[in-house]
């Protein structure tokens, strides 16, 4: 079947700047999609006129019962770079569409900045939380940002110096390809611009300074980076539980009696995508206070996705998506009903970690283990702590963790 879709990149240099197949294309479409500025500029009186709609369920539906007609899609710049051909690529056969980008945001970047495209961490903050950041901050980094609007550096300027990297430098570049592109150069700690234009793409080159708190993608992050009670998996524990739940983009997991959300925090870390998704976490935890470090900690450590669920785990857990991986961290009881609940929803090739420290959670561990295989680990850990005038070592509870796959 020839393709009816169109999905066309407009640069700032608006439509004349696009070859002439692309121009034909929007003259002879009977259907045009875009936004306000793109749809302001086209001339062909006689198609249909769409702009666009959030959520976008709506529009796709309009698009696909215009499938019998010349459809036309404008987008800014490369439509499949954080654009709207990626989210009509979900819905449509790749063979229904013809995708013909425009030079896009991140290489119009790269070349002003003189930066390898491949050695840049390519970011949008379009319609998401600013605290993705928090995740990419890391001395020598080089950022590209595409901004949400004209507010946004400014916003990002102000994470910068609260991470405690305020040295970093940042470049505002806007409306580029346009007649009236601008660049404007600013360390964070300095950065007093105004509002750019809306159309902004920043460029940052990442500086630590003296009270920057540098964290490892790896888990094992120390304790004292999250807020907590002190109820949560500790640091040596939790590296290891991290390590058997197996952390992989696309899957989806359950931390129950999540407590601080630390162990959900670290798989989403290690398992997400660079924007942050591309994996599910869903923390379930009964005490609201909890519930609103696990936000702060969410928020802090550019995991702002976490699904945090107020609720009891057996209540919580009928109405939860099906699990790749599930740690029980708490409420584990020796009648092993929650086990049988979790191993009935677990998908197969799922993993299961639940650590305990009582003699009543072995004793449910060791039934689950009867039942359902897996290996059992303990886990005892010392510190080494002042004796007087000398140094000792002093245990913490050793943990006995069980881990299965299915």
């Amino acid at each position: 079947m020839t393709a009816w879709l169109n999905i066309v990149g407009v640069g700032a240099d608006g439509l004349s700047g696009l070859p002439a197949g692309s121009q034909a294309l929007i003259e002879t479409a009977d259907l045009i999609v875009g936004g306000d500025r793109h749809l302001a500029m086209v001339t062909n009186g006689s198609a249909r006129k769409i702009a666009w709609e959030f959520p976008l369920d709506g529009l796709v539906q309009e698009i696909t019962a215009a499938r019998t007609s010349r459809v036309v899609v404008l987008a800014t710049g490369d439509p499949m770079a954080f654009g709207i051909g990626s989210t009509l690529a979900r819905h449509f056969d790749p063979d229904d569409m013809t995708i013909l980008p425009a030079p896009g945001a991140f290489s119009l970047a790269a070349a002003r900045m003189a930066w390898p495209l491949h050695g840049c961490t390519c970011l949008t903050l379009h319609g998401r939380p600013l605290e993705l950041l928090n995740h990419h901050l890391h001395p020598g980094r080089r950022l590209l940002i595409l901004s949400h609007d004209g507010t946004t550096p400014g916003n990002i300027a102000g994470l910068l110096r609260e991470a405690g990297f305020g040295p970093s430098h940042m470049t505002v570049l806007e409306n580029m390809g346009g007649d009236d592109e601008a660049r404007h150069d600013e360390a964070a700690d300095d950065w007093a611009a105004p509002n750019m234009q809306d159309l902004n793409t920043v460029a940052i080159q990442c500086i630590a300074g003296p009270d920057a708190r540098i964290f490892p993608q790896v888990p094992g992050l120390p304790d004292d980076a999250f807020v907590h009670d002190g109820q949560m998996t500790k640091r040596i524990v939790r590296a290891a539980t991290v390590a058997a739940l197996a952390p992989l983009p696309g899957q989806t997991l359950w931390d129950l009696g999540a407590g601080c959300a630390s162990v959900a925090i670290e798989w989403l870390r290690a398992a997400q995508d660079i924007q942050g998704q591309g994996a599910t976490a869903i923390a379930v935890e009964r005490e609201a206070a909890r519930c609103a470090l696990a936000a702060q900690n969410a928020a802090r450590l550019g995991t702002p996705f976490l699904d945090i669920v107020h609720d009891d785990t057996a209540q919580a857990i009928p109405a939860l998506a099906d699990p790749d991986a599930v740690f029980i961290g708490g409420g584990l009881s020796g009648d092993g009903e929650l086990v049988s609940t979790v191993w009935e929803r677990l998908r197969p090739g799922g993993r299961v970690v639940a650590n305990v420290v009582t003699l009543e959670g072995e004793r449910a561990l060791l039934d689950a283990h009867t039942k359902y295989g897996g290996e059992l680990t303990r886990i005892a850990v010392s510190h080494a702590d002042p004796v007087g005038g000398l140094t000792g070592w002093r245990p913490s509870m050793p943990v006995t963790q069980w881990s299965v796959a299915k």
